[in-house]
């Protein structure tokens, strides 16, 4: 088995769950739950910042922070990540510990990146807040929601969720964020959390370094998570099955710059022939 794949579980409330010691790198977390009605969770962090997102289902978030409680209640309006809207999410810095109770059958995920104690305040983040945009023509076409860009105040964290048709290639054409080399490339770490419909579908994802040092090829099933500590990462999802990944990116910069494989850079002008080998 891949020591890049992460296999989610198929019944209690943990699906998935990523350290930086379990992953052996040093900045993202990722845990992913399902609660039934009525049941809660606590999301505690000294020194890391969060970001809940809600896959499905609603639920009511309360944090503390320096003595200042916050409140929300009935987030969510999706039954699943499939159903092609935004979802609600909830922004926790270094040192906000949170509680989340399902006000019915619920699904959330957590990000979590190195934060600094207090720098942000906690804040929901509604789905009209989020950009919604499509990338790639034809085969290679796919549907984003920046749910917390480099745009909007965070420490570390970077999450954005991606949805790619049936028989569509997404992350594609393969990129890298793994040099500091500014502005072309920044270092980010990067896990994928995948999500089939239907839930039996599988589909597949490549990590691979310019000089192969990595190279996995890897088939990926609901609730798995890849890790992509370096190199290009482009998924394949197959004929009958359309494809959700939540990605969540952390390094020592927060700024997403990322360089394409040149030898498939070709495809993003439509015009030029298939170059020959």
């Amino acid at each position: 088995m891949s020591k890049l794949r992460v296999a989610g579980r198929r019944d209690g409330c943990e699906i998935v769950r990523v350290t930086p010691q379990s992953a052996g790198w040093t900045y993202v977390g990722f845990a992913a739950y399902r609660l039934a009605r009525g049941e809660a969770l606590t999301a505690a962090s000294a020194d890391r910042e969060q970001c809940l997102v809600v896959l499905g289902g609603v639920v009511s978030v309360q944090c503390q922070l320096n003595g200042t409680e916050h409140k929300w209640r009935a987030l969510g309006d999706r039954k699943s990540v499939f159903d092609g809207r935004s979802p609600y999410a909830v922004y926790l810095p270094a040192g906000c510990d949170a509680r989340i109770t399902a006000d019915s059958d619920a699904e959330v995920a957590l990000a979590s990146a190195p934060g600094r104690r207090g720098a942000h305040p906690p804040r929901l983040i509604e789905p009209a807040q989020m950009r919604r945009s499509q990338r790639g023509q034809g085969l290679n076409e796919r549907f984003i929601c920046d749910i917390l860009p480099q745009t909007e105040p965070a420490d570390s964290l970077l999450v954005v969720e991606v949805l790619t048709p049936s028989g569509h290639s997404s992350s594609y054409p393969p990129h890298k964020h793994d040099r500091d080399d500014p502005p072309n490339e920044s270092v980010l770490e990067e896990t994928y959390f995948h999500r089939l419909n239907p839930a039996q579908g599988f589909a597949f994802q490549r990590v691979y370094t310019d000089d192969r040092s990595l190279d996995e090829s890897i088939a990926v099933e609901n609730n798995d998570v890849v890790l992509v500590p370096r190199g290009y990462h482009p998924v394949v999802v197959p004929f009958g099955y359309d494809s959700y990944y939540l990605n969540v990116m952390a390094g020592p910069t927060r700024r997403w710059s990322f360089k394409n494989d040149p030898v498939h850079e070709w495809m993003l002008q439509p015009s030029i022939n298939v170059p020959a080998r």
